[in-house]
């Protein structure tokens, strides 16, 4: 009886030994490393897009690269707002193992510690070009900025477009200034709320920036990017500053729908078709691995049909629309449901740069199986836990929150015409009820007690090894970073 088991034992090895080093061999003898993009929208819905079933805005570019690749249904940030969020993807780690806030403001005293590792230095290392082209939102003045963390150069917004300018950025000899803000005004540390500088590198070279025209630029500067490194592999990171609010668009983009959340959602479309049409037309497509997801759920846009919104830790706020397109190597037209996160972009683009994995603990997985659709390939995370807001916890098709229902700060999460569930904890199955409308605690307490427990562990293993951040340096005599008075509110006639 050992000897059967065993030796079925050692041939189940022995496959699962022989698919993984396929999978790996399948990109070793590629003549050349894949490029790599990732564009990270800010505040788009699982809803807002055509290839999810949005009936709104158009979006027949991201439709096409659906099409032409796979979609992730489960796919997950780390954090259901914007620092937490970047801090993962960049890192391949939970926020909190890194010590990072979830938002980060022009007052804030600390960013990301340059200690971490991020995607742009492990593929930098790995002889790849890097650049960061649109909101960083990890840390606005050094050791943080994106050039002091693995970047060859930045062009962008330090931070999220409703915020304001810190009067301790370095500010560029040709700056452009606009709406009536003089030099005088920057060196008396005067700031406007909605008002960001534009950063090339490490100076300010636009304030404030003119957000209309930010998708449209960022677009052409990922071109440029493109054509000056189409000869060697790259990494370019695109994470744009729309559809965050104040919302704004240009004008070929002005007045197309009825609402400007879509206007801005068909901008950010025709951007993402802009990058792969530049691929294609220079014949690198095929060796150019493009990823397309958002940094948490809508804030004016739609998460349907997911529960909660941005800011919540129901899906709506935390499981993203999210593509991956590779043409030749990602099959077309495939779907993906297994849990997959942005945790997993660092490990897995390290594997396809043959670079090397942070020495330090990291919490995401190679997802390259899932990727490429290998036969019985599964999610690498048992458990997917989050310890933002009150915490939530994925498994399989199981949705675990330590808490109960009615809890508040889960923004817009509350089902109408139902009342919240008495039961001390949540649990849904997101299969049978993508909506998390019922609460199945009380049918399956095994599952309750399972996911209980890997909760606490995660809980207990992020406190006892968690990592610094860095403070940021600021100048000596630089004002004040706080935030500006609020401004008067403007006659009803203006409004018009």
């Amino acid at each position: 009886m050992w000897s059967y088991l065993h030796s079925t034992l050692v041939l189940g090895f022995v496959v699962l030994s022989n698919h993984f080093l396929m999978t790996t061999e399948l990109f070793a003898q590629s003549a050349e490393r894949p490029n790599v993009i990732v564009i990270f929208i800010d505040d788009m819905g699982y809803g807002d897009v055509g290839f999810n079933g949005a009936t709104g805005p158009r979006t027949p570019h991201l439709d096409q690269m659906a099409a032409e690749g796979m979609k992730f249904t489960d796919f997950y940030v780390g954090c259901a707002v914007c620092s937490g969020s970047r801090t993962a993807l960049m890192t391949g780690c939970h926020y909190q193992r890194v010590s990072m806030k979830a938002v980060l403001f022009p007052n804030a005293q600390n960013g990301l510690h340059p200690d971490e590792v991020t995607v742009a230095e492990v593929l930098g290392d790995a002889g790849y070009a890097t650049t960061c082209i649109g909101k960083w939102h990890l840390g606005h003045l050094p050791p943080c900025l994106p050039t002091l963390q693995g970047f060859d150069s930045y062009y962008g917004i330090p931070y999220s477009n409703d915020m304001w300018i810190d009067p301790a950025n370095k500010i560029s000899d040709d700056i452009v200034l606009r709406e009536g803000v003089t030099h005088a005004d920057l060196k008396a540390g005067k700031k406007i709320k909605n008002g960001v500088p534009l950063m090339r590198n490490d100076e300010v070279i636009e304030y404030p920036a003119d957000q209309a025209t930010l998708t449209k630029r960022y677009t052409e500067e990922a071109i440029q990017f493109i054509d000056d490194h189409k000869e060697d592999p790259f990494f370019l990171y695109l994470p744009h500053t729309m559809v965050h609010l104040p919302l704004a668009v240009s004008e070929e983009f002005a007045g197309r729908t009825d609402h400007l959340i879509w206007d801005a959602i068909e901008e950010v479309d025709w951007s993402v078709g802009q990058i792969l049409d530049a691929l294609k037309d220079r014949g690198i497509d095929e060796k150019t691995l493009v990823i397309f997801t958002s940094d948490n759920g809508a804030a004016v846009g739609s998460s349907l049909p997911l529960r909660g919104r941005k800011a919540s830790v129901y899906d709506g706020g935390i499981r993203e629309p999210t593509l991956m397109w590779w043409p030749g190597t990602i099959p077309a037209g495939s779907v993906c449901s297994e849990v997959a996160a942005t945790i997993d972009v660092l490990p897995t683009v390290t594997e396809l740069a043959g670079g090397k994995l942070p020495e330090r603990k990291i919490d995401g997985k190679n997802i390259l199986p899932l990727m490429t659709a290998q036969p019985g390939a599964k999610s690498p995370h048992d458990t997917y836990c989050l310890m933002h807001g009150p915490g939530a916890v994925r498994s399989g098709k199981w949705k675990y929150y330590p808490w109960a229902e009615g809890t508040k700060g889960q923004r817009n999460a509350d089902i109408a015409g139902q009342e919240p569930s008495e039961q001390p904890v949540q649990l849904y199955d997101t299969v049978a009820d993508i909506g998390e409308t019922t609460n199945v605690a009380s049918t399956h307490p095994e599952v309750v007690a399972r996911l209980q427990a890997s909760w606490e562990a995660h809980q207990a293993e992020i406190e006892e090894n968690r990592r610094p951040v860095a403070p940021l340096i600021r100048p000596r005599g630089a004002k004040s970073a706080e935030r500006p008075p609020r401004q008067p509110q403007k006659q009803s006639a203006e409004k018009k």
